[in-house]
């Protein structure tokens, strides 16, 4: 069972556990079967264990997947928030740490997400917004 042990067995890396993502539901099980095809007849794995793991394996995949869909939502949502700033003033701090005043003129994604373009060429996250002064 070295392959599935590598997967999701205690004191292994679970760094591999994204590779099992990898596989298609087909090759999974082909794994899964050529394992106990080969495994030794008079050591035989324990069937419990084997299942445990298979669900583990499939519980940490769909936590990923919720995980990237959860961390894209969010993102859109708040680059939809910054894009109904555009036209306002707004105060907060820039990408330097200045304080800064300003008209939003357009929203970008930045390497620490949205990202709202002042009309002075000023960049300021979204995340560093902390008053908004005037609306359209």
């Amino acid at each position: 069972m070295s392959t599935l042990s590598s997967i999701g067995a205690p004191g292994f890396s679970n760094t591999t556990a994204s590779g099992a993502g990898q596989l298609s539901s087909d090759q999974f099980f082909k794994l899964i079967f050529s394992e106990l095809t080969n495994q030794d007849p008079l050591k035989p794995n324990d069937t419990n264990a084997l299942l445990t793991q298979i669900a583990n394996i499939q519980s940490i995949q769909s936590d990923t997947n919720l995980v990237d869909k959860l961390g894209s939502l969010v993102g859109q949502n708040e680059l939809s928030a910054g894009a109904g700033l555009i036209g306002n003033a707004i105060s907060g701090l820039d990408e330097n740490s200045q304080r800064v005043t300003g008209t939003v003129d357009s929203v970008s994604r930045g390497k620490s997400g949205v990202v709202l373009n002042l009309q002075d060429g000023t960049r300021v996250p979204m995340s560093s917004v902390d008053r908004v002064l005037a609306t359209k």
